[in-house]
Order: C-alpha cells, then sequence, then structure tokens
C-alpha cells in the first residue's frame, strides 16, 4: 500500500465515502502480510520511501507467485531482480501486464504511473559490454523508484577516448553510478572528472586473478578519487536505491 493509497484511504473515510470498519479491513494486513514462506512488508515504502522488492534468486515460482499477487492486492507496483528467463516466462503467463526486463533480469509490473521523485540524472556507466547485466539492474531499478536515468556503456579504461568524449553527459549528471569488473579502475577515473557523487560496483566479470570481482572490490575501496562510495560485488540494486536516495535530496 502506497503512501498515496494511505492518504486517498483516510480522506475517504473523513468524507463520509468510507466506513471506518471497512478501512479497518483494508488495512488489516498492515504493516506486514506473513505468508508463511514470507513476510511481506507492505509498510516500506511509507516508512522508507522505496517499497518491497522481490530478490528472484533462490525463490521458486510458487513463492514468488504468492509474494506477488499479496502486493499486487495491495495497489503496490512491483519489482523482482535477479529473474531467470525460465521463472519469468511463468509469471508473465501468470501477470500479463508485466514487464520482463531481460538484460537486467528483472521484472516489473506497473499498476500506478511511477512518479519522478528525482530531483536530477542518474546516468548507469559500464565498463564493458560484459557489464551491462549489473548495469542494466541498476538502469531498471533508478527507473522503478522514480528517476529520470541514462546509461552509457563500454566506456573502460582499454580504451579512455570513449569516456571523455562524454564528458558533457557525465557532467550533467546529479549522480553516477560506474559499474566494472577485471581491475574495476573505472570509478577512479570518473570521480576524478566530475563534482558529483559517484557510486561504484564492483562485477564478478574477470579472469582467474579477479577472484570473482574481490579484485575490482579492493581497487574500488582504494579508490584515490574523493567522493567513490562503494557497494557490494553486483550489486545494481543497492547502488540504485542509494543512488535514488540522493537524488531526492
Amino acid at each position: 500500500m502506497t503512501p498515496d493509497h494511505i492518504k486517498g484511504l483516510l480522506d475517504s473515510v473523513k468524507q463520509g465515502a468510507v466506513s471506518v470498519d471497512e478501512a479497518m479491513e483494508r488495512l488489516r494486513h498492515f504493516p506486514t502480510q506473513d505468508l508463511g514462506c514470507a513476510q511481506v512488508d507492505h509498510h516500506r515504502e511509507l516508512r522508507q520511501g522505496m517499497p518491497e522488492v522481490i530478490f528472484g534468486e533462490g525463490k521458486n515460482i510458487d513463492q514468488i507467485t504468492r509474494i506477488m499477487k499479496a502486493m499486487k492486492d495491495k495497489g503496490s507496483n512491483i519489482l523482482v531482480t535477479r529473474l531467470s528467463m525460465e521463472k519469468a516466462d511463468t509469471l508473465v503467463t501468470l501477470f500479463p501486464s508485466v514487464s520482463y526486463h531481460e538484460e537486467g533480469r528483472c521484472l516489473t509490473l506497473e499498476q500506478n504511473p511511477v512518479k519522478l521523485r528525482g530531483k536530477g540524472t542518474i546516468l548507469v556507466v559500464s565498463a564493458g559490454t560484459s557489464d551491462i547485466p549489473v548495469a542494466a539492474e541498476a538502469f531498471v531499478t533508478a527507473s522503478f523508484l522514480g528517476n529520470v536515468v541514462e546509461h552509457l556503456y563500454d566506456v573502460g579504461v582499454a580504451g579512455i577516448h570513449r569516456l571523455l568524449a562524454r564528458r558533457e553527459q557525465l557532467a550533467a549528471a546529479s549522480v553516477i553510478i560506474v559499474v566494472a569488473g577485471m581491475e574495476g579502475a573505472l570509478p577512479s577515473v570518473v570521480g576524478g572528472l566530475v563534482d558529483k557523487p559517484v557510486i561504484a560496483v564492483p562485477t564478478s566479470i574477470g579472469y582467474g586473478a579477479s577472484f570473482g570481482g574481490i579484485a575490482a572490490l579492493l581497487g574500488m575501496l582504494n579508490s584515490c578519487a574523493a567522493g567513490v562510495t562503494v557497494v557490494n560485488i553486483d550489486n545494481g540494486f543497492g547502488a540504485a536505491c542509494a543512488a535514488s536516495l540522493i537524488n531526492r535530496a
């Protein structure tokens, strides 16, 4: 249940269009709803400004379906992250109005128009094409949370001229999410070019000595550029949530 839904319900009670008992019934499962396999947090958007999001990896179809149905019945918009194509195909048949974003492995169901809450543009930058799945997760999430989002892909340090040619786009952004694997050098370069917050996302892309993203993570944590913060490996979702909060300030 979104803040707008709650305000509308309270207003209806005030005007006499909805009885107190009916309003109580609508709020019966507020703020949480016990589904057995999950405690759905309908209160999260009111409390945090961001709705409950379903992490699809590790959940079976029945669990995801039950959570989605509970959220749908409350009129919430829905985002499912880390969702395989196989699971998405099943969910599309069960919820025909959903959209599956294959690049980012995300599924969205928008029952209400997404309100623009960000004050500027979030720019999602990827070092390489192989980093796009994580970058696309950040892109979809930031858009879902009510931001204007742009992307700039495959501009890593192996061909730094590709990045320098887009300095105007970098300068115009309010917050920049930089996604990189291998040695993870790109966030430091971007951080040295702009006066905006830079959120670095290490990815698990790389050869053996990258240790599944550990090398990129350590490189980003040791960035010499001021204003660079770092999230966990492959955590495009977390980067987008942080960027969204910054973009509302």
